[in-house]
This record gives C-alpha cells, structure tokens and sequence, in this order.
C-alpha cells in the first residue's frame, strides 16, 4: 500500500515538474504576444471612434503563435550560410589533421616496416644456423656411410683370409671336433 501512494506521489510530482517546464517554456513568448495585443486593443479603442468600420485581414498567413524577434535564435538561420574566415581555418585545420594523420600513418608504417625487417633477419639467422646443422649432420653421415663400406670391406677380406687358412689347416687334416678338444685339453693342463 505505501508502495502504491509513493508511486502516486512520484506521478503527481513529475506532472507538476512537467507543467512548470511547459509554462516555463511557452510563457514569455505567449506574455509579449498578450501584452501587445492588449497594448494594440486600448490604443485601437481610444483612438477611434465607435463609428469605425471594421478591419480586414487575413489571419490565415500568421502564424497561431509568433515568437517575438529578440526570443528568436538567429544564428540558426545563418548557420547554413558560408563565412569565409571560418571555412578558411576549417580547411586549414581540416588539413593540418589530414597531415597529422598521414604522418602517424607513416610512422606506423615505418615501425611495422622495421619489426617486419627484424623478424625476417631473425629468420635468415635461424634458417642459416640450420643449414649449418644440415651441412654438420650430411658431413657425419657421409663419414660414416664411408667407415661403414671400409668395415664391411674390411670383414670381407677378413672371411676370406679366414677360408683361406681354414682350407689351409683341412689341407693338412685338421677337424674341427678334434681341435677344440684338444685346446681344452691344453688349456687344462697349462692351468695345472
């Protein structure tokens, strides 16, 4: 229930906030239009007579409510009008800003041109040292497939020389039961 009338409180408040705007607004011109008509009507009266024709005049082309000259805003009208002096230094600072803004432009440009530069120095050092590893790693790998030919050379002629003496030693009747017997048999005594 308080809620309801705090409510009704803020609606009649701002009613009458609305009504004091509005007559705040509209009363000065509407006072001034009054007070000439009145002032325009007691001297019409006392001037003339009651024998007076009546006055024609066409109310259509005024409008129902005129504001008076010194209320009304002239520099509205001349807005749209062209000063010389103020378009001259608009286009001045219109270019001025124009400048500014190729300049920061430029800077910008010239800044990311250089971090551009640096990022691809950084890349040519980088792929350069790789390429350096490349080169170490095929140098390695060309050594060893050369030691691993001279080895496998090496223990060919190694097979051979080792069919040679055994064709040797058959030759002259070794066995080859017999021999391992036999360096056991040596062996057993030299360890005694």
């Amino acid at each position: 229930m308080a809620l309801n009338q705090q409510a009704a409180v803020v609606k009649v408040a701002l009613g009458l906030m609305a009504l004091c705007l509005s007559a705040y607004i509209v009363g000065p011109p509407l006072y001034w239009h009054f007070k000439e008509a009145l002032a325009a009507a007691v001297a019409s009266s006392s001037s003339s007579s009651a024998t007076c024709s009546p006055c024609v005049c066409d109310c259509s082309s005024q409008p129902l409510l005129s504001i008076p000259q010194g209320l009304t805003n002239a520099s509205f009208a001349d807005c749209a009008k062209r000063d010389p002096e103020v378009s001259e230094d608009a286009e001045k600072n219109f270019a001025d800003l124009l400048s500014e803004e190729l300049k920061l432009r430029e800077t910008e440009a010239l800044e990311s041109q250089r971090r551009a530069d640096m990022a691809l120095l950084e890349a040519k050092k980088t792929a350069s040292q790789y390429q350096k590893e490349a080169d170490k790693c095929n140098s390695g790998m060309a050594t060893c497939e050369e030691a691993r030919e001279k080895a496998e050379d090496a223990l060919a002629a190694q097979k051979k020389l080792t069919a040679i003496w055994e064709l040797r030693a058959r030759q002259r009747g070794w066995k080859e039961g017999v021999a391992k017997s036999s360096s056991q048999s040596q062996g057993n005594v030299q360890s005694a």
